[in-house]
């Protein structure tokens, strides 16, 4: 099913920071068990940090399970203080290594109470934060660092609050850049169709969204400590951005409020925001719609926009933002992370709580096919590369089960093949990442979701011929730490994977560890980094390489 929505004016937003929430509403209004106001405060930080994300601002659930307090007085204050612990076969991380017993205890009891009932964000709130470090009248117009820009690296430091620069030449970091509260994505402007003209060089400028709903614009041209060019808030708790192939706009999505925010581009200063709240495909009314994922669309002025709770895919056509044309399609719940196919025509992404991944035609504007996959897909960038038998093909990893799902993705050249199982390759773990390229022979599958230390730090490579898994790399054996997020460079020759220090901002032992792409041995470790988690090459990422 596919909606056309036209609008006009500027719409009203609806949007969390963890300041901002009503705490002292949500501790009046609790009832038995209660915590004191301090604890209530400090709780509600621990939750909108690590929870809200698969539980709801409103804990009414999404990936997660709902936390409203007619489910959690149930299983009482014990049993929940087991869970957060040690988590759950069906896939919910262990947090002893991350809270205190105390803080596992705050929460427990916090999850019993009442959620608090957090605020709006309008247009004029988010115009206050915009700030212009440097005017675009001041942007170099060639690079001032004398660096290969394009085998830079962008590097998510998530409990930092920072983005780092690494040159992938000399495998050093070039500058840390601070940036929002857990940067969830970065992305940069991307080869688009011929129609499109960008002003500037492609790949040049990148854009970050924290969880705070903090966004950042990046310039590679420029030295390091001026790399930060312009900042701005759109929202109080966000997941996703993109940037439009001519350059001209940004678009970010919010968690809270549930919205989408269109920006300048270049001084990021907020234009447009359209609220997600609607009805979901079960024909309910759903107040937390949140926007989860925000793709641009390589052959057409458009982004992807996809409505979490609603299980609905918004095609969002930028080419006349003041007359705003959206495609609504009806696809399934809940949506979460995806990438393109080959051509850029066809939109694949994960319905995980559903266990099915999603495929849209851009080009006609409508739900092409649904594809039913092994527990909890979770794609990240996602993988595609050509099979012997299924011809081009794509894959996802799986929060709930350690399964590589492998897909035919070709409708025109292979149509007995599109949008079917190819096969399957069974890895020890669950995990949130995978990732080849055209030209290596490997596909790379975390298992981050894991349990045990020895399966967490490890990496699997399979072969994209015989489906078979010839190599498990322990990336770190060092307590408490986990591999995870692979990225090759320029050439296509290294692979870089990420190893998290959890949580400890304060001590950067974060590394990548760089491996050849053809022998699958280890090269080199980049030291000095907190918890490294996406990594994002600028020529494989302004090509579309996967």
């Amino acid at each position: 099913m596919r909606k056309t929505l036209k609008l006009g004016k500027l719409a009203a937003a609806v949007t969390l920071t963890t300041a901002a929430l009503s705490g002292s509403t949500a501790f009046a209004a609790a009832k038995s068990p209660t915590l004191s106001e301090a604890d209530f405060e400090t709780a509600k930080t621990l939750y909108f940090q690590r929870c809200a994300g698969c539980h709801g601002v409103l804990r009414k659930g999404a990936t997660g399970k709902s936390l409203l307090p007619e489910e959690t007085l149930k299983k009482g204050q014990k049993r929940l203080e087991k869970i957060i612990s040690y988590g759950t076969e069906g896939g919910m991380n262990n947090f002893d290594d991350i809270f205190s017993k105390k803080e596992i205890s705050m929460l427990a009891t916090y999850i019993q109470m009442e959620p608090p009932v957090p605020p709006e964000m309008s247009l004029d709130m988010m115009k206050k934060h915009t700030k212009e470090y440097v005017a675009p009248k001041d942007y170099p117009t060639k690079p001032l660092h004398g660096r290969n820009w394009k085998n830079f690296f962008v590097v998510i430091e998530r409990d930092a609050g920072k983005a780092a620069i690494v040159d992938g030449d000399k495998h050093e970091i070039v500058a840390h850049i601070d940036t929002g509260y857990a940067v969830h994505v970065i992305k940069g402007t991307e080869k688009h169709h011929k129609d499109a003209k960008p002003k500037y060089d492609v790949g040049r400028f990148w854009y970050t969204i924290g969880r705070d709903g903090k966004v950042n614009k990046i310039d590679l041209f420029q030295e390091p400590e001026k790399m930060l060019v312009a900042e701005t808030k759109m929202a109080y708790d966000a997941r996703d951005i993109a940037v439009s192939g001519d350059g001209k706009y940004v678009i970010a999505g919010g968690y809270w409020p549930p919205h989408f925010v269109i920006m300048d581009a270049e001084t990021l200063d907020p234009l447009k925001v359209v609220s997600s709240r609607g009805i979901n495909v079960d024909g309910e009314y759903v107040n937390e719609a949140r926007v989860a994922a925000i793709y641009t669309t390589p052959n057409e002025s458009t982004w992807m926009v996809a409505i979490k709770e609603l299980g609905q895919m918004w095609q969002v056509d930028y080419s006349d933002i003041a007359n705003l044309r959206i495609e609504q399609m009806d696809t399934a719940k809940f949506l979460h992370d995806g990438f393109f196919d080959p051509t850029g025509r066809y939109f694949q992404i994960a319905a995980n709580a559903s266990n099915q991944m999603v495929v849209v035609d851009t080009k006609e504007r409508k739900l092409e096919k649904i594809i039913d996959v092994a527990s909890l897909p979770h794609p990240g960038p996602g993988a595609n590369w050509t099979d012997k038998k299924c011809g081009p093909v794509g894959a996802t990893t799986h929060l709930g089960k350690g399964e590589v799902s492998v897909w035919g993705n070709d409708p025109i050249n292979h149509p007995d093949q599109a949008w079917k199982l190819c096969y399957t390759v069974e890895t020890d773990g669950a995990g949130v990442f995978i990732r080849t390229h055209p030209d290596s022979q490997y596909v790379w599958a975390d298992q981050l979701k894991h349990p045990e230390p020895e399966v967490q730090q490890s990496v699997q490579v399979f072969d994209k011929d015989t489906h078979k898994i010839v190599k498990t790399i322990r990336v770190t054996e060092e307590e408490g730490k986990a591999a995870l997020h692979m990225e090759f460079n320029q050439d296509g020759t290294e692979v870089w994977v990420s190893v998290w220090n959890r949580a400890d901002a304060s001590n950067p032992t974060g590394e990548i560890v760089v491996y050849d792409a053809k022998t699958l041995e280890e090269k080199t470790r980049i030291k000095g980094l907190t918890t490294p988690t996406g990594k994002f090459n600028v020529y494989n990422r302004m090509n579309h390489k996967t």
